[in-house]
């Protein structure tokens, strides 16, 4: 069952449902979502001569990347076919019982930029800010500014509460991220990790 704006409202009055800091709670809780802003940092990836980057080589992704944090005033520009990794300004703290998924807001989506690839689902158990994955299928660049409205969130509730949540215990890599986080593919255990 996904969640009204009056059951956001009341999950978020009981406290096991966080979205901090929700500001304009009016502007951003629409009739079964939530609105979320953009944050400042993003992770840009570096175009680069080589074959291929191995996701189970942390140097070669580290190697690749770079963040810019966007000042005040400021605009990060989205070129037609760029992909960068973006951050929520709201952290986020989903309870056992509900998921979440990442949703474009239709408005974006009308200028071609899009705001995640594959990793539109948040499990029951984390916390943290949502990293973006944006993109412009576009022909001309779009300039983003940190705290407009860039994405919203659908909760899902579950038949019943997970047994094991995304979290520490289950040494989730991406828990309490501050930030747009590169892939951690690493930690796989095909790869060799404990994940």
């Amino acid at each position: 069952m996904i969640l009204s704006d009056q059951d956001i409202l009341a999950r978020l009055a009981d406290g096991d449902l966080a979205i901090e800091p929700l500001e304009d709670v009016d502007l951003q809780v629409q009739p079964a979502s939530v609105d979320v802003r953009l944050g400042r940092r993003f992770l840009e990836f570096e175009r680069a001569n080589v074959p291929c980057i191995h996701p189970n080589r942390e140097d070669e992704v580290d190697e690749y990347v770079t963040e810019t944090v966007v000042e005040d005033g400021d605009e990060f520009i989205l070129h037609p076919g760029d992909f960068v990794l973006g951050t929520t300004k709201e952290r986020v703290e989903v309870p056992r019982d509900l998921v979440a998924q990442v949703e474009g807001r239709s408005s974006l989506g009308r200028l071609a930029v899009v705001v995640h690839a594959t990793a539109g689902f948040i499990d029951p158990g984390f916390n943290g800010r949502v990293t973006l994955e944006l993109s412009n299928l576009g022909k001309v660049p779009v300039a983003l500014t940190p705290e407009m409205r860039i994405s919203q969130l659908v909760f899902t509730e579950l038949t019943s509460p997970a047994d094991r949540p995304y979290g520490d215990e289950r040494g989730s890599k991406y828990q309490d991220q501050d930030g747009p986080q590169a892939s951690r593919i690493r930690g796989d255990r095909e790869f060799g990790g404990t994940q």
